[in-house]
């Protein structure tokens, strides 16, 4: 039975962590839902670079997103999905925010879509809520701006910065976002929001006293390694095992070993026969 944003809420009150994954293809997506455990799959932008080549996520596409969403729905149909509104798709106004929200839930089938942004976003948030679209909200580090950011840093170390993400937060929660995303800031940071506001944080980087946490399928399974930030943690290491397992076909194959009797097919009669006019 798919989960509902209600659902998602409702751990948070019942002291249930939460578990986010992200998702990017039908296959994966099976995969993750035949689980029976992970709660939310993302369709997270981060596919740009896992999945696309790119070297952020600025560069990604609502056509390239709704293009993994809909593989997403297909491969795990009863799994709460959430779409990443790429860069460009809601910050020229509410509008094209609107537009964009209900394409991940007419053409996709998601099930919500988040953004980032902290206060500047909230009339975006309060827009596509009022629409009908339920928002996860998406705070601290925000790949999308990090140039404006500083890069790829910690947020949120002083008290300023500090206090300037709980109102971010609080205003979030405001404006109807079912949910926020706190990515790479200080843990004591992140347990002090968390206990501050109603609805679920789901952690990246922001310690263990969030409601929940996400991280990327690829980089838990350790199956991309271009860039692994410090919160990732490595559940198993994919990549050597794979490549090992495409040398032995290779290997295989030029020895003539692959495909032995076992992996063909028999047929009837004397196929020699064709030959003879």
């Amino acid at each position: 039975m798919r989960r509902t944003v209600s659902d998602i809420r409702s751990m948070k009150t019942e002291g249930k962590k939460i578990s986010m994954l992200t998702a990017y293809d039908a296959s994966m997506a099976r995969l993750l839902s035949s689980c029976g455990v992970v709660d939310i799959l993302l369709v997270g932008d981060s596919l740009g670079m896992v999945m696309l080549g790119y070297d952020s996520t600025v560069p990604v596409t609502m056509e390239e997103m709704l293009h993994h969403a809909k593989a997403v729905r297909r491969g795990a149909p009863n799994a709460f999905i959430v779409g990443d509104m790429p860069f460009g798709a809601y910050q020229t106004g509410e509008r094209d925010a609107v537009f964009n929200g209900m394409r991940f839930m007419k053409e996709a089938g998601c099930d919500a879509v988040k953004l980032e942004g902290g206060l500047v976003m909230c009339g975006v948030v309060r827009a596509l809520v009022d629409a009908g679209i339920p928002v996860m909200a998406h705070i601290g580090l925000t790949p999308q701006t990090a140039g404006q950011l500083g890069g790829y840093k910690l947020q949120g170390k002083g008290l300023d910065a500090a206090r300037r993400l709980l109102a971010e937060a609080r205003g979030l929660e405001e404006a109807g976002a079912f949910a926020v995303v706190m990515e790479c800031i200080p843990s004591g940071l992140a347990q002090v929001i968390t206990q501050n506001i109603s609805i679920p944080t789901i952690g990246i980087g922001a310690g263990v006293n969030c409601d929940g946490q996400v991280l990327v399928t690829h980089d838990l399974l350790g199956m991309f390694d271009k860039f692994i930030p410090k919160f990732v943690k490595k559940y198993c290491d994919m990549a050597p095992v794979i490549k090992e397992s495409i040398m032995q076909y290779d290997l295989e194959v030029k020895a003539g070993s692959f495909p032995g009797p076992e992996h063909g097919f028999t047929g009837q009669g004397d196929y020699s026969q064709i030959l003879v006019s």
